[in-house]
């Protein structure tokens, strides 16, 4: 004869030790929407970072690419490459 659980509801398999991590669970007030937490916002000034990074690093990859004559044809000289890259 098989035994079936039939005390699981909606809580699933952790019964009423999930109804009890519910209370305190909830029982904390939520995080506002606009305020985001530290380890975010340090995860965003580092994604940055590295996006200007690679950003400065394309631009001077393909200006250093072109000809002397081709840098002259926009008006930069190869000592002009870094500034601009850095887009200072």
């Amino acid at each position: 004869m098989a035994a079936y659980d039939y005390s699981r509801d909606a809580t699933g398999a952790a019964g009423l030790a999930g109804r009890i991590g519910n209370v305190f669970v909830t029982g904390f007030a939520p995080v506002a929407a606009d305020e985001t937490p530290r380890s975010a916002g340090l995860f965003a000034t580092l994604f940055g970072m590295v996006a200007e990074w690679n950003d400065a690093r394309l631009t001077r990859k393909s200006l250093m690419a072109l000809t002397d004559r081709e840098l002259d044809d926009i008006g930069l000289t190869r000592a002009d490459i870094p500034a601009i890259a850095r887009r200072r």
